[in-house]
Formats: structure tokens, sequence, C-alpha cells
């Protein structure tokens, strides 16, 4: 079993409760990891044989661009495309944070983490 990162997908979108978020949007950074077999591909040399970390890539960059009321939606639904299009995928952590939240204090970020395994 090997482990891809994908880490830092900076992205701008429009999720959150409040009208606000809706309008005015704001940064977010998103880190995926997914656990496979690399053995073949560690020999092969073949994108074939591994997941394809552009494909990852494109999946975030979708499923972040629909707007959603909670991080954790966007994030299981992440998740799901993963494992519906990659096959090779085992297990999967996506990490969604919202850069400076407007919750009222100086926060940094805010983060949810949701794992999934087939």
């Amino acid at each position: 079993m090997g482990i891809i990162q994908v880490n830092n997908i900076r992205l701008f979108s429009n999720h959150g409760c409040l009208d606000e978020e809706e309008k005015i949007g704001s940064e977010y950074r998103v880190d995926v990891e997914i656990k496979a077999s690399l053995r073949k591909s560690s020999k092969t040399d073949n994108l074939v044989d591994t997941v394809d970390y552009v494909h990852l890539n494109h999946i975030v960059k979708e499923e972040m661009a629909i707007r959603s009321e909670l991080l954790e939606h966007v994030a299981e639904r992440i998740l799901t495309r993963f494992f519906k299009e990659i096959r090779m995928i085992r297990r999967a952590k996506v990490s969604v944070a919202k850069i400076n939240p407007p919750i009222g204090g100086n926060v940094a970020e805010v983060v949810i983490v949701l794992t999934k395994k087939r």
C-alpha cells in the first residue's frame, strides 16, 4: 500500500451559511491523501497503473465550485467522486479549510477532515 498526497490546493468559492459568504466568497485550501497499491506503478513507470493526481485535483476543483452551506458536504462529495471514479483507491482523507472565516474573531482558518475507506 502507498500514499499519494495532493496538498495546498488553493481555491476561491462561496460556501457558507451566511448570505455574505454566498455573495463575497472566501479562500479555501484543500488537502487530499489517498491510499492505494502503488507496487505495480513503481515497477512499470506507467500512469495507467497508478492514481493520477491530476484527476484528484480536477475532482476537487469541480466539487469546490458547487456551493454548499457546510464544508462537510463539500468534502463528502469529493470523497464520493474519488471512490466512484478511481477504482484503485482503498482509503481517502480530505481536509477542507476556510481561510479567515467570518466568525467574529482572529481565526486563521477552520478545517474539517473526512476519511472514507472502500
